[in-house]
């Protein structure tokens, strides 16, 4: 009987052993395609920030072509204003004139 219980206690222990070097190579193999996954991210993350830094460039460009062009149109509409004024003064001199 003792032979059995050595014979138990061997296989028991192999057996142990080779559950425990599997899940040590699981666990290996997962962290190693976890840290590819995380660098492929990382990767797109940076990709995608860059695209957002230029579109965000692109926008405050047109935001600063508006800026000024929203502060010429109140001058332009000035001499706009000016002109037809004069025109209209002009029109009444040639009308008396007549």
């Amino acid at each position: 009987m003792g032979e059995a219980v050595i014979v138990a206690l061997i296989t028991g222990g192999l057996s142990l052993a080779g559950v425990i070097f599997t899940s040590y190579r699981s666990s290996q193999q997962l962290f190693a395609k976890l840290d590819k996954q995380s660098e492929l991210s990382d990767a797109k993350l940076e990709r995608e920030i860059a695209v957002v830094k230029t579109q965000i460039e692109s926008l405050s460009n047109e935001v600063k072509k508006h800026n000024n062009f929203a502060e010429r149109i109140p001058v332009l509409e000035e001499k706009a204003s000016a002109a037809n004024r004069r025109l209209t003064d002009l029109e009444h001199k040639t009308e008396v004139h007549q």
